[in-house]
């Protein structure tokens, strides 16, 4: 597989001549592998090359050298009839091992945006399986004690922290879940313990507090991570991602969702749409997207052109290594 290299000045360039990005066939492809960066300076640390990986919904794999990082790798995505018009809230809890393992690969970290089942599921198996770190709410933390994660591999945190890691740092940002129609959402609460018995059912993991990231590379770009559409607007100020991974609204409940986003992140260069996909079909491309989401995600796109022409947008395909 080809790698797709999306450069910053690139995008600038292309958008400021009125040319607007939306999907990959529009994005110019590198056949070739990208070349060599420039040396570091004397006295700065050394410049890392990272690979962005869509796994469906908000999940990402970032690949920076030989160190690779997840963000809420959600991969069995099993029924629940939830596009169906028929969602059960008692659908069990299941792993498809195969499948997260065809697309994991060896992470030493695993951040969790928050504890909703097409979000953590997958998570603990991933963590017994690899020895990852997993960081998340305390609510996370719980629910992975609960789930067989030893102690010494779940690290709570709450937002505000920067987290060293030498190739990269990551920056945790308190955040909000989205809401629905009803000024609402599915399954909210926290767990405060490791619950007993442990979760069976998608009911079983509560909403548990949200939180968005921000993983900066060394000698590279800056990338925000969203888990679901809504935000603490005060929380973003001064982020000013080169990109940010930002979750469509399910609903207009939240008031200017897009102004407000995108000018508290500082207008970044990159924009790319996700949670916009049926995460119960397959991880195959093309991502199959509900009429209804194909809808409100085209609207989401107009409305980011119309108050940020100068960012691109890329709506991303599944698996596929992008460089920024």
């Amino acid at each position: 597989m080809s790698e797709h290299q999306v450069g910053r000045r690139r995008f600038l360039a292309t958008a400021a001549a009125g040319t607007a990005l939306t999907s990959m066939a529009a994005i110019p492809v590198a056949a070739a592998p990208a070349a060599a960066a420039p040396a570091a300076r004397p006295g700065t640390a050394k410049r890392q090359t990272a690979t962005f990986r869509w796994l469906g919904t908000s999940g990402w794999r970032i690949d920076v050298g030989a160190r690779t990082v997840l963000i809420d790798p959600y991969l069995t995505r099993f029924p629940t009839g939830l596009f169906t018009g028929a969602f059960d809230p008692a659908t069990e809890l299941t792993v498809d091992a195969a499948t997260v393992a065809a697309h994991v690969g060896k992470p030493e970290n695993v951040f969790v945006t928050h504890t909703h089942w097409d979000h953590f599921n997958d998570v603990p198996h991933v963590a017994t399986t690899t020895g990852a770190r997993v960081f998340g709410t305390l609510t996370a933390y719980h629910l992975g004690l609960a789930a067989g994660v030893p102690s010494a591999q779940l690290s709570p945190v709450k937002g505000g922290e920067v987290l060293a890691f030498g190739d990269y740092s990551v920056e945790v940002v308190s955040a909000l879940h989205s809401r629905n129609g009803s000024w609402s959402m599915a399954f909210p609460g926290v767990r405060t313990s490791p619950p007993s018995p442990a979760p069976a059912t998608i009911a079983d993991l509560p909403e548990g507090d949200t939180l968005s990231y921000q993983l900066t590379v060394t000698g590279g770009p800056s990338v925000f991570f969203m888990g679901a559409s809504d935000f603490v607007e005060r929380n973003l100020r001064g982020l000013n991602p080169d990109v940010a991974m930002l979750a469509l609204p399910s609903s207009s409940s939240t008031h200017e969702y897009v102004p407000r986003l995108i000018e508290a992140l500082g207008h970044p260069a990159v924009v790319v749409p996700v949670h916009w996909d049926n995460f119960e079909t397959p991880l195959q491309n093309p991502p199959v997207v509900a009429p209804a989401d194909l809808q409100r995600l085209t609207a989401f796109e107009a409305a980011i052109r119309q108050v940020a022409p100068r960012t691109t947008i890329l709506r991303p395909q599944y698996a596929t290594p992008y460089t920024f």
